[in-house]
């Protein structure tokens, strides 16, 4: 069978939106596209059945997507899930490579562990396809099913240190990763989380400075999912602040109610703390545009330095700046008074010392943030500027 210049992206991820890793395909894969790809997403879920294309790529190159089932339905129960994840993980994803046409120029997995990459390794060898594999985490067991000794963990860490160096190339999403995989000597490219930043409108009625007293931040994501996000610390700055008479709104979107209570050990949270529930992908953008500035303080272990947060690049693209500490290659793009505030540490003292200093803010301080965070976020997030890297980074296999 011959190959074509087509590229499989296959993982088992949700596609195009559910997840964070949806985000990340879907930056990937609009890049491809960009630098003259065809490319078709094999994701993980049950739809759509037939191949369909996505809407709101810059050519000269497409995307199609099709779901191929490989996640667990959510009646699969707990043996059930199992057996999928562990044992049968790629099966599905190797036979749809198989029933194709014409075989792919390259394949691109995320995601999938050591079963799925079994699987779909053993299958780009024998039909001579290279593989690309990207890299996203370090998965640290406390943030996972069955801790450190479960098998979860244990398959992550096997594809982390046997079968993702093994690839023909590899694509990482930070620093900490890039030096991890260096020594592989595979061909390497670090790409950050992109997304349409040119494509996505900004509200001029909300991202106008004026008037903006309370002081309103925002948090958007799952602290309990990734269990990384201190959105109880953040909860506690806030109080701290309000009672040293600073008017503050935190809207935290994502978590229920009692979800965020048990993050401060169900007391009462502070006035102006509004839990507002999970939003749809379509209205993230103009839910940031909203606030003054996002919050994220996460704690610096190695899983969070090899990661890299989507929410910081969607806040900077909505032109909210954003307040943090540094982690990750956050530093390189998150500068003190221009992009954000930077806490001096991930501590109840280092964020609340940064929360009284944005409340001190004038509101042309605040419009000056406003437009670097933009500014930066179309320099550095934008997916078109990386299509050239990234169909450089390609064309060393065809």
């Amino acid at each position: 069978m011959r190959r074509t210049r087509w590229v499989a992206c296959v993982g088992p991820f949700l596609f195009p939106w559910g997840e964070a890793g949806s985000r990340r395909v879907h930056g990937l894969v609009a890049s491809l596209a960009a630098a003259g790809y065809d490319v078709v997403v094999a994701g993980g879920g049950p739809e759509p059945r037939v191949r369909t294309p996505l809407p709101g790529v810059d050519g000269p190159g497409s995307v199609s997507h099709i779901g191929l089932a490989e996640r667990p339905p959510p009646t699969a129960g707990p043996v059930g899930s199992s057996i999928q994840t562990l044992v049968r993980w790629g099966q599905r994803t190797v036979r749809w490579l198989d029933a194709q046409p014409t075989r792919p120029s390259h394949v691109l997995v995320h995601g999938g562990q050591a079963q799925y990459m079994f699987h779909l390794q053993r299958w780009c060898r024998r039909h001579g396809v290279p593989l690309i594999v990207d890299v996203v985490d370090w998965f640290n067991g406390r943030h996972v099913r069955g801790g450190y000794l479960g098998p979860l963990h244990v398959s992550m860490k096997l594809a982390l240190h046997h079968y993702y160096p093994r690839c023909d190339g590899v694509i990482v999403i930070s620093s900490y990763l890039e030096d991890h995989y260096r020594r592989t000597g595979r061909p390497l490219l670090r790409v950050p989380p992109t997304l349409d930043v040119k494509g996505l409108t900004l509200d001029a009625r909300q991202t106008a400075a004026g008037g903006s007293s309370p002081l309103t931040l925002a948090y958007a994501g799952n602290p309990h999912g990734n269990k990384k996000d201190l959105l109880g610390t953040v909860i506690e700055a806030v109080g701290r602040v309000q009672r040293d008479g600073a008017r503050v709104e935190l809207r935290i979107y994502g978590p229920t109610v009692d979800e965020v209570r048990g993050l401060v050990e169900g007391r009462a949270l502070p006035e102006g703390v509004r839990c507002l529930g999970r939003l749809p992908q379509a209205e993230v953008a103009s839910a940031l545009q909203a606030a003054d500035f996002t919050v994220l303080v996460r704690r610096p272990d190695r899983a969070t330095n090899a990661g890299f947060s989507t929410k910081f690049c969607e806040s900077l693209a909505s032109g909210t700046p954003v307040i943090a500490n540094l982690t990750s290659d956050m530093g390189r793009y998150l500068r003190p008074d221009l992009e954000g505030l930077v806490c001096r540490d991930h501590t109840l003292a280092g964020v609340t010392e940064a929360f009284r200093a944005a409340a001190r803010l004038s509101d042309a301080q605040r419009s000056v943030m406003r437009q670097a965070a933009r500014s930066q976020a179309l320099e550095s997030f934008d997916y078109r500027a990386y299509a050239e890297p990234l169909g450089r980074f390609f064309r060393h296999w065809d």
